[in-house]
């Protein structure tokens, strides 16, 4: 289980009226079952080597298909993931990469996949999860999720009979991390059977919470064993191509919402009939396959084997089929913003290694969310270290403060303990790494190198979707917002007099990341004039420089009058109370204070810190 062997393989509305005249003859189009399901790695399946797990139709499915050995998902998180999916682009791209923001795109231009699957003369079925990330209200110019579908609902197999051809996405929620929490005593899984994670403690709990997950991955299995035996009594299997993957990795705390290899290597298991061999990825079925695919590959795959038109806008590379394009170098990953904990990091990974750049190091990668501490393994892993008993390895998730950079051997080391980017013997991969982290930020525009506060305001400002926004180089100019990331993190003194100069740029953006390199510095003498600044977020940054460097009264001043009017950086704030410890007591008077909206992530830090702090 500590080392996976990879075996290598054998081998708008008138242009969619348009393209229905030039759909494919109905033989040249197969129907696509696409059974998904969440927030499971490839360490949750049998086929993909642990012994301990219970996934037989799963690996049945991999037997009689093509098991891909490299699969790994763009975003760990749900939301972010399925809008990358739903529009065959990033979400970094357009805005929709912090948990559940709801920004819009240009729908007008911005089509869902399935909308070309219509129009190609398919029967298009989701049963039932969206997540789309993307607003939905009509009102607001949004697009409401379950529009692009024929039938948004519980799957109708006699309906898909008669609709050949089709395209249905049955989603199994039964692997979902809410079905790790609850009780984790008597368990049909064996807790000793289970393989322990190098970072998580064997102690009561963890293996009794490894083995209830065990238990809601085979609930999920029975269910892709349903989905199969179904299509095989509707005598639809000899022409449907079916499709299975998780929606990320996950889901024991350290998985899901990060960038290690447990939340993005991901299983993808694709069968084709015999019918259509012509598809094969690799001589026979029940061979691996070696290529390395990212989850933004697939909607222009699935466009390419049904024929249908492939929009020139979306990202990545089709992988399978006639269309197949060159394999990429590198897959590249993204984490914004996990519901209430502010949070900004990217990955790239070929086969073999895996590269994180932490754009906000100064903050714990365990910090406590809400939803994930409703987990037992989660409970028992905070009172472990808390008790002064955890090994280095152990405890090391929840110190205050991050590598900046980080570079994992995923051979070696799956579990991504083993930090190798200051070992000289990796220099060339980690320099390599680098400089393709930042052409694939380059190539898909990240647009999450300001504050997510000051990303939205920005495009609102200008009366653009994110998308548009970060696409017109004066109003998002890329290069030197990456260029000012870049100064600030390196945390090197001879970088002062650059990142003064920075602090008089026009761009609010450069503003910040000079104000995020004087924190890292511990250079409190210039922060004082950014207190005023017109960007909340880099008053926000000043403060707690101020801070930081001993000029506590004026830092915390500006703080609390952020949260007394209720500033757009609030979650910010709220975040920095608890990052200071025990010092962000003297802001919880304006903290109990607050109305923030009902249900809301402002709320739930609001109530997070109350309880922190009495």
């Amino acid at each position: 289980m500590r080392r996976r062997v990879f075996i290598g393989s054998a081998a708008g509305a008138a242009a969619l009226t348009t393209l229905k005249s030039n759909a494919a003859k109905p033989a040249e189009r197969p129907n696509i079952l696409w059974l998904t399901c969440e927030d499971n790695n490839i360490n949750w399946v049998g086929c993909y080597g642990n012994p301990h797990a219970d996934t037989p139709h799963i690996d049945q499915l991999a037997r009689d298909g093509f098991q891909y050995m490299h699969c790994y998902a763009n975003a760990p998180v749900c939301a972010p993931s399925r809008s990358t999916w739903i529009t065959g682009m990033l979400s970094i791209s357009n805005g929709t990469f912090p948990m559940r923001s709801r920004n819009n795109i240009p729908h007008d231009r911005i089509k869902y996949y399935p909308d070309y699957l219509k129009a190609n003369g398919y029967y298009v079925g989701n049963d039932k999860k969206t997540d789309y990330n993307i607003g939905n209200k009509p009102e607001l110019g949004g697009r409401p999720d379950g529009d692009c579908w024929d039938n948004p609902k519980k799957v109708n197999w006699d309906e898909l009979k008669n609709q050949q051809p089709f395209f249905q996405v049955i989603n199994s929620t039964k692997s979902h991390e809410s079905t790790a929490f609850g009780d984790v005593e008597n368990t049909k899984h064996d807790p000793a059977k289970t393989t322990l994670r190098a970072y998580h403690p064997d102690v009561p709990g963890m293996r009794e919470n490894y083995a209830h997950y065990h238990d809601a991955m085979k609930r999920m299995d029975g269910e892709i064993g349903a989905a199969l035996a179904k299509l095989d009594e509707m005598g639809l299997a000899e022409n449907t191509i079916v499709i299975h993957n998780s929606d990320h990795g996950g889901v024991l705390p350290r998985s899901k919402r990060y960038l290690f290899e447990s939340g993005i290597h991901c299983p993808l298991i694709v069968r084709i009939p015999r019918k259509l061999k012509h598809l094969y990825p690799a001589a026979q079925p029940g061979m691996p396959v070696d290529r390395l695919v990212s989850f933004v590959d697939m909607p222009k795959t699935w466009l390419s084997l049904t024929r249908s038109k492939v929009p020139d806008y979306m990202h990545g590379t089709i992988f399978l089929g006639p269309e197949t394009e060159p394999e990429q170098d590198y897959h590249f990953a993204f984490r914004g913003r996990m519901d209430e904990r502010i949070e900004n990091a990217r990955a790239v990974c070929d086969k073999r290694f895996l590269y994180i750049r932490n754009y906000m190091p100064y903050t714990p990668w365990m910090q406590h969310l809400n939803y994930l501490w409703k987990m037992k393994a989660t409970q028992v892993w905070d009172d472990h270290v808390k008790s002064g008993k955890a090994t280095e390895v152990e405890a090391r998730f929840f110190k205050p403060k991050k590598w900046t950079e980080e570079l994992y051997d995923m051979e070696k080391d799956p579990d991504s303990v083993n930090n190798l980017i200051e070992n000289p013997e990796f220099a060339e991969i980690a320099g390599e790494m680098r400089k393709g982290l930042r052409a694939k930020q380059l190539e898909y525009i990240d647009s999450g190198l300001l504050p997510e506060s000051e990303m939205v305001k920005r495009a609102a400002d200008h009366g653009l979707t994110i998308h548009d926004m970060v696409r017109d180089p004066k109003r998002y100019n890329l290069p030197g917002l990456l260029d000012a990331a870049d100064l600030a993190l390196e945390e090197d003194a001879a970088n002062l007099p650059k990142l003064t100069k920075m602090l008089a740029a026009a761009d609010s953006g450069v503003r910040y990341w000079a104000a995020v390199g004087l924190f890292l510095l511990n250079n409190g003498d210039h922060a004082t004039g950014l207190l005023n600044d017109e960007s909340h977020e880099v008053r926000a940054m000043a403060a707690w420089t101020l801070i930081k460097t001993g000029h506590k009264d004026q830092g915390f001043q500006r703080l609390e009058q952020l949260l007394n009017e209720n500033s757009y950086a609030t979650l910010t704030v709220l975040n920095m109370v608890d990052w200071f410890g025990d010092e962000g007591e003297v802001l919880m008077p304006a903290v109990r204070a607050m109305k923030p909206k009902k249900k809301s992530y402002p709320e739930r830090m609001r109530d997070f810190l109350m309880e922190k702090f009495g």
